[in-house]
Parts: C-alpha cells; sequence; structure tokens
C-alpha cells in the first residue's frame, strides 16, 4: 500500500511543476493552448498506445462492457437528479459526468496491481480503455452540453480525434497487425508526452482555484456521488451477476478511484467551468488517500 501510496505522489509531480509554471509565467502559460495541444494531438497516441498494452481476448472482453453497462445505468439517473438539483447547466454537466470520468490509468492500475497482484493488470487496462470511450463521447457529449445546442454537442464527438485513433487501435490490436520497435516507441513517446502534459495542465489550473469558491452544492453532490452512491450501487449490481468475486473487486475498486484529469481537457475545451472541476479533482484525490484503507478492507473482507 505504501509502495502504491509513493508511486501516486511521483506521479503527480508532474502537476507541482504546472502549478508552479503557471505561477512563474502567469499569462503567457496559455491553458486553452495546452488543452487544444493535449486533446487533438497527445490523447490520440495515448489511445493507440494503451491498446497496444494488452492482446484482446473474448474471454476478457466482458468486463469492459460491464463497466460501460453499470455507467450507463447510474448515468440516466444522475441526469435527471442533476436536472432537479442544479439551475446552472454547466453545474448539472460536472455533477452529471465528472463522478464517472474516474483516474482508472494512473491511480486504476498501479492500485489494482497493489490490491489483486499483476492478474489485475489485464482487467483494469481494459477497463481503462473502456474509460477513453466514455470520456470522450459521452464526456465530450455532456460537457459541451453546459455551453453548447444539442447539434453542436453531438457535432463536439465527431471533431476530437481520439475515438478515429481507438477504431484504428483496436482494428491494430484484433487483426494482431505487427508494428516495428521503432513504431511502439514512437506511440510510447507519444503517450507518455500525452500523460505528462494531462498532469501539467491540471496544476496549471491549480495555480488560479480558491475552493472556498466552488459551489457546496456540487462539491457535496459530486464527492458523494463518487465515493458512496457509485460504489455502493455498484456493489449492488455486481451482486447480480456471475462474474469471479476477484474481477468484481476490480470493477468496484475502479469506480471509485478518484475523478480523472481528463475532466479538465473537457472543462476547459467546451469553457464549463475548469476552475471547479480542477477543484473537484483535487479534493477527491486528496479524500481518496484515506479512503484507501477502507477500500483495502473491503476488498480483503469481501472480494478476496
Amino acid at each position: 500500500m505504501i509502495e502504491t501510496l509513493m508511486s501516486i505522489l511521483f506521479v503527480y509531480v508532474f502537476i507541482l511543476l504546472g502549478y508552479m509554471a503557471k505561477r512563474i509565467f502567469s499569462e503567457d502559460m496559455n491553458t486553452k493552448t495546452l488543452t487544444l495541444m493535449s486533446v487533438y494531438f497527445l490523447q490520440p497516441f495515448v489511445t493507440i498506445w494503451g491498446f497496444s498494452t494488452a492482446k484482446l481476448h473474448s474471454e476478457h472482453l466482458y468486463v469492459p462492457f460491464i463497466y460501460l453497462a453499470i455507467i450507463l445505468v447510474l448515468l440516466i439517473p444522475t441526469i435527471i437528479l442533476g436536472k432537479m438539483i442544479f439551475n446552472d447547466p454547466k453545474e448539472r454537466a460536472i455533477f452529471s459526468i465528472a463522478g464517472f470520468v474516474g483516474n482508472t490509468g494512473n491511480i486504476g492500475i498501479p492500485l489494482g496491481i497493489a490490491l489483486f497482484g499483476e492478474a489485475s493488470v489485464i482487467y483494469t487496462t481494459l477497463i481503462n480503455i473502456a474509460n477513453i470511450f466514455v470520456v470522450y463521447i459521452i464526456g465530450v457529449y455532456i460537457y459541451s452540453r453546459g455551453s453548447f445546442s444539442i447539434k453542436d454537442s453531438l457535432f463536439n464527438i465527431v471533431k476530437i480525434p481520439i475515438i478515429p485513433a481507438s477504431v484504428i487501435a483496436i482494428y491494430i490490436n484484433i487483426y494482431d497487425i505487427p508494428l516495428s520497435a521503432q513504431i511502439q516507441e514512437f506511440f510510447k513517446m507519444g503517450a507518455y508526452a500525452g500523460i505528462v502534459l494531462q498532469l501539467f495542465l491540471l496544476g496549471t489550473f491549480l495555480q488560479g482555484i480558491r475552493i472556498k469558491e466552488l459551489h457546496p452544492k456540487l462539491f457535496i453532490g459530486t464527492i458523494s456521488q463518487k465515493f458512496v452512491i457509485v460504489p455502493l450501487a455498484t456493489a449492488v449490481i455486481l451482486s447480480f451477476t456471475h462474474l469471479p468475486l476477484f474481477v468484481q473487486g476490480i470493477i468496484f475498486m475502479e469506480m471509485m478511484v478518484p475523478l480523472a484529469v481528463a475532466n479538465i481537457n473537457l472543462a476547459s475545451l467546451y469553457n464549463c467551468k475548469p476552475k471547479d472541476v480542477t477543484s473537484l479533482i483535487l479534493l477527491s484525490t486528496l479524500l481518496f488517500m484515506p479512503l484507501l484503507f477502507g477500500l483495502s478492507y473491503v476488498i480483503n473482507h469481501y472480494y478476496l
């Protein structure tokens, strides 16, 4: 557990660098430019590289499909609840989707190894890949709805290059198209750059946030949804499946990881209160640290 915490802390050193860069260079450090670089140029590399890290097999595919199904089942009542609670369409959009865009990669994969061992890697990797579709289809649409019409929000999904990149990556994976070591290294370099830039971008937004300005209703609603409602609902839904407890535990864990940095990309790109989203990411990450011990207890006593 300590090793997992340390690995997560070292990853987030890049957030500190982004914070320092924004504090030193102020307006010269343009967050909109960084967002465009991340979404349109580097995130496709992350997607293609992610698909190349594990061979897709039919016996593994049901896990990401169940992960997506749980999100869709919970998303509909969440959207309805958001319309009842929030009048501001941007806050409604954040509440509706942020809790479902979890950090399944930077936190989920190493945490899975710590709690379940290396046998979890194939499952956490596939769930992280499935999360790409949650982020860049459902996430793009809902964050867009905070500022755009239905038509424009749907068009925003088409414009995102990550979706066609994912299709190409799946095709390469399924048909086992060989890639030379140089090409693999090329995608890996681009992916690492994309991951670092995402963390760096979060740091630039952290520099200017004022947590006390975050609407209490949005904070309580999103955090309680992320760490209470979604995990409990997931556990209930999984109990009706015939999945092995080991696999159920992995899905449960992935549903509880804190908000992903990708939320920043979309909130910034579509002008959906990126400062508030940054505050939520920071607070969810800090709250997750003590919750790790409770999560570890639940996993060990109910899923292992």
